[in-house]
């Protein structure tokens, strides 16, 4: 056993088995194993699988399983790792007894992204650190009262959210006693090199609309999708001689017509985050990322930044993106840029363009300081008494 302990990190790598999934768990458990933690991987959060290849879940899990095992033996990791085919009750990797000690023994589990609504095996851990990784929708639900969302949380010992901004100005939501603690998306910069070349499209990775956690808030009505903000900005390749590629895999011929019409590249994203190695190659050969955010993010000023940014920034690729008020805790205008109407986003684009390779060299500096896998994931298991 590790010096410093053991510990469990729960996600759905294997339920969705898409790279920007893959790599945001790994960067945990990576950035654990750096620290000299002793990381484990399960999946037991029961949901049923979801093919990519056919776009569409699946009763048989053989290729998610397939998957959960390739990321981990591709890191060394092939013996700590389980999943739970919930339909068949069969545990793939661990045994279900392994899994169930695994509880008891390790010093705490890290429920990313809340992906597990915790049981009474998982219970017998000390620690029960939830990372909540899309900000307003669970804490809209408790400030409601809502019996299921008031039992998921408080089944944890430690509260964490990329809402930075969470409970500071300008935020909306009451927060009910529990105390969130900001963090932020870890970045392991190792596995990003950089390369001076720069390419001639920025990108971005996107599904065009989220649906299932739109939520209604004191008459207000928060969307849990990008789709709404992209509209507002589907000119911007008519305002600029700029290039922009976006893999998405249009809802419908009228969505693929309206963004294709608008000058806007589109990419299958399907061969993009079928591999990890692939996800990397895409961010690596983009210019740069221009993206929104979720309207939910944006207008409570959560603070929230995305983990695929940060991939982008580690990989000396200038990220463009959407105001969520994560502008008080990072600095923008070298390698990062905010921006919240039309003309904002083309004097980013402006900027960048003057003077690409010191942006360049700026995102990369600014992943180091601000996202490295080293300082996040230490600060967060300090906070929670695990340093």
């Amino acid at each position: 056993m590790a010096s410093r302990g053991r510990i469990v990190v729960l996600h759905f790598v294997g339920q969705m088995p898409l790279a920007g999934i893959a790599w945001q768990a790994m960067h945990y458990i990576l950035g654990l194993e750096r620290l000299g933690y002793e990381a484990w991987y399960v999946e037991d959060h029961g949901a049923n699988p979801y093919d990519p290849r056919f776009n569409s879940v699946v009763m048989e899990c053989d290729y998610n399983v397939a998957y959960v095992r390739r990321v981990m033996e591709r890191y060394g990791l092939g013996g700590r790792w389980a999943y739970w085919d919930a339909i068949n009750d069969v545990y793939h990797g661990l045994s279900r007894e392994a899994v169930f000690r695994l509880y008891r023994e390790s010093d705490a589990l890290i429920n990313l992204c809340g992906a597990v609504r915790l049981r009474d095996e998982h219970m017998a851990c000390p620690r029960r650190i939830m990372v909540d990784t899309d900000p307003v929708f669970e804490q809209i639900k408790y400030a409601k009262a809502d019996p299921g969302a008031r039992s998921y949380l408080d089944a944890h010992t430690d509260f964490f959210t990329y809402g930075e901004n969470v409970g500071g100005p300008g935020w909306i939501v009451p927060l009910c006693g529990i105390p969130w603690k900001p963090t932020r998306p870890p970045v392991v910069l190792e596995e990003w090199p950089t390369d001076a070349e720069a390419p001639a499209c920025f990108s971005t990775i996107a599904t065009w609309e989220n649906k299932g956690k739109n939520i209604d808030f004191e008459g207000e009505t928060y969307v849990w999708s990008k789709h709404v903000n992209f509209q507002r900005f589907l000119d911007l390749p008519l305002r600029t001689p700029q290039c922009f590629t976006m893999a998405m895999l249009p809802p419908d011929p009228a969505v693929e017509a309206e963004v294709g019409g608008k000058g806007w590249r589109l990419a299958d994203p399907r061969p993009i985050s079928a591999s990890m190695e692939a996800y990397g190659e895409f961010i690596c050969g983009s210019r740069g990322e221009f993206t929104v955010a979720k309207d939910i993010y944006v207008r409570p000023n959560s603070g929230w930044f995305s983990d695929r940014s940060v991939c982008y920034l580690a990989a000396g690729r200038p990220v463009i993106t959407m105001k969520t008020g994560f502008s008080r805790f990072y600095p923008v205008g070298d390698g990062l840029f905010e921006f919240s109407d039309m003309e904002e986003a083309l004097a980013a684009i402006d900027a960048v363009n003057a003077d690409y390779r010191r942006h360049s060299r700026a995102a990369r500096m600014l992943a180091a300081e601000y996202f490295s896998s080293d300082s996040v994931v230490s600060a967060l298991m300090a906070e929670a008494g695990l340093g």
